[in-house]
């Protein structure tokens, strides 16, 4: 039984392998996606903390407690999400899709290697995106569509632009959804 379900891990990994291998080769040199990524820096860590403490700061000087509360979730729900992430990162070896090198660094590995920011398993800025995306929509619920839209393209483009593969984009959204319920459990909205 464990025999099988090790194999069966295997090729869903050669699968993952494949397909964020395939598309990257097919979009990488893309304007249209070199410009979606460019636009997803917005989700690294220092610019997604700027804009959760700008919507904080925003909301104390107009003395609108929920965005000021929202942008305290915003920053918890991301802090948490990234320290999910770095501690991944710290455990999982897998070299990026655009890294050149043979298909078994490009398997997720126990960590230990140095250079664990070339990982490529989970996707950080997927996890950010998706944890700062449902914290606002959970305070503003008809932001949803727009933010979510918005998390979703910044996680979508990691795979052609050959940061990520698909579980690894899939991996930060759950960890970024996670994150977030936890900060919804400890900092609940105010109806």
């Amino acid at each position: 039984m464990q025999q099988q379900a090790k194999a069966e891990a295997g090729r869903v990994v050669d699968a993952d392998i494949a397909a964020g291998e395939a598309v990257s080769d097919a979009f990488e040199d893309n304007p249209l996606v070199r410009a979606a990524g460019w636009l997803s820096e917005m989700a690294d860590q220092p610019p997604t903390v700027a804009i959760n403490l700008s919507v904080i700061a925003a909301g104390l000087v107009a003395g609108d407690r929920r965005l000021t509360r929202t942008g305290v979730r915003m920053l918890v729900a991301h802090g948490l999400a990234t320290a999910v992430k770095t501690v991944v990162k710290h455990h999982v070896d897998r070299a990026r899709p655009i890294v050149s090198a043979p298909r078994e660094a490009h398997r997720p590995t126990s960590g230990g290697r140095d250079g664990w920011s070339d990982s490529s398993f989970p996707s950080g800025h997927t996890a950010g995106a998706v944890a700062v995306a449902r914290a606002v929509a959970r305070e503003y619920p008809r932001a949803a569509r727009p933010v979510y839209a918005g998390a979703a393209a910044v996680a979508v483009v990691q795979i052609p632009r050959g940061t990520h593969f698909p579980i690894d984009v899939v991996a930060g959204a759950v960890i970024g959804l996670v994150a977030e319920a936890v900060v919804a459990r400890v900092l609940p909205a105010v109806e």
